[in-house]
């Protein structure tokens, strides 16, 4: 008998302790809780009627929606977090664009990654919160969209590889001055980030130029100009073929009186003497022409101009005649690197050749 009355006990109880009947228990103790406290308040708190609605209201909310406060609030942590962590790393990337050392090694676009990185991770944990979930089986199943994934983060994966190389292998700075006709780009680098290399045109317009193509795609960068002790200039004249001829004795005397020519022509003429004295016919001598002292005086003359950097190379020279003439040809460094000065310099020497 008291077997069997045990046995029922246990069952009856068995029966009692199930998830749903536990739930359906919380939920009057919840209630019941809530009427106290509202009685409560009814009982000490004086005033309105719609105060005490209120904070009957305020209990409501405390005890029925309280996971859903708590949620809300945890995600309100999570971006203020993150705009306190994204305002640190501006903080950092401002500071260190004040020292000299930010044009030769920007760290934008490592800020811009660990900022990409942040905010997938804001995301995922926030909608964990939100479905009440470990990120971790978010993540698992993020990983079934890798390929979605990395067709999204492209430009960020290139751009950071990209970043890497350009920075390791110094092959762009802040204020260099590139050139890459494909993005009508040619002008000064103001700023290298994870997705795009800014540029201001000379003609004051702006560029972007995608960071990886400055890896995958050929570009110039004037830097090495800039540093060296000299800039290229490279500019011909075309001489007409019919005005080149030998020079007569009086031409001879004229062009020794100057003085760049003068050692030059006596020394040649010497020279040509002993070389012509076994001459049968003038068509064998050989003779000064005008346009071999032409090239002697313009060399000599750049020599001694105090703008053209005489320690690099600097000829004049002919090139292949075509139907407008023969070129010839003005090689030499300019001292100045400076645009407008550069183009003064070059202008002078042009104008020293073409004035009669």
């Amino acid at each position: 008998m008291q077997r069997a009355f045990r046995h029922a006990h246990g069952a009856a109880l068995g029966n009692f302790f199930t998830q749903d009947n536990l739930l359906q228990l919380r939920e009057l103790a919840l209630k019941e809780v809530a009427l106290r406290v509202e009685k409560k308040v009814d009982s000490e708190v004086t005033g309105s009627e719609t105060f005490r609605r209120d904070k009957l209201l305020v209990t409501f909310i405390t005890w029925e929606y309280k996971y859903v406060l708590r949620r809300l609030v945890d995600i309100w942590l999570i971006i203020v977090t993150l705009f306190i962590i994204t305002s640190l790393l501006n903080a950092i990337n401002k500071i260190y664009e004040s020292y000299p050392v930010s044009k030769n090694r920007p760290i934008t676009f490592f800020i811009q990654l660990i900022k990409v990185f942040l905010y997938t991770v804001v995301v995922i944990t926030v909608v964990s919160v939100l479905v009440n979930k470990s990120p971790e089986h978010l993540i698992v199943g993020l990983s079934a969209f890798a390929a979605v994934l990395l067709l999204i983060f492209k430009d960020s994966i290139l751009g950071f590889v990209a970043g890497i190389q350009l920075t390791s292998n110094n092959m762009i700075r802040i204020g260099d001055w590139i050139q890459m006709d494909k993005n009508n780009a040619n002008g000064v680098v103001l700023e290298v980030n994870l997705y795009t290399v800014k540029v201001q045109n000379w003609d004051m317009t702006i560029s972007m130029v995608p960071t990886y193509q400055l890896v995958s795609e050929s570009f110039t960068n004037w830097r090495g100009m800039q540093e060296s002790p000299g800039r290229r200039i490279m500019r011909s004249i075309n001489i007409d073929i019919d005005s080149v001829h030998f020079l007569s004795h009086d031409e001879v005397v004229k062009f020794a009186s100057s003085a760049f020519l003068k050692d030059y022509i006596d020394q040649m003429v010497a020279k040509l003497g002993d070389i012509n004295k076994d001459k049968i016919t003038i068509l064998d001598e050989r003779k000064l022409t005008n346009i071999g002292i032409f090239r002697y005086y313009m060399d000599a003359w750049i020599e001694a101009n105090p703008d053209i950097n005489t320690n690099m190379t600097h000829m004049v020279r002919q090139l292949q005649p075509g139907p407008t003439g023969m070129p010839i040809q003005i090689y030499c460094f300019s001292a100045i690197q400076e645009w407008v000065t550069y183009e003064k310099v070059q202008a002078d020497i042009f104008d020293h050749i073409i004035g009669p």
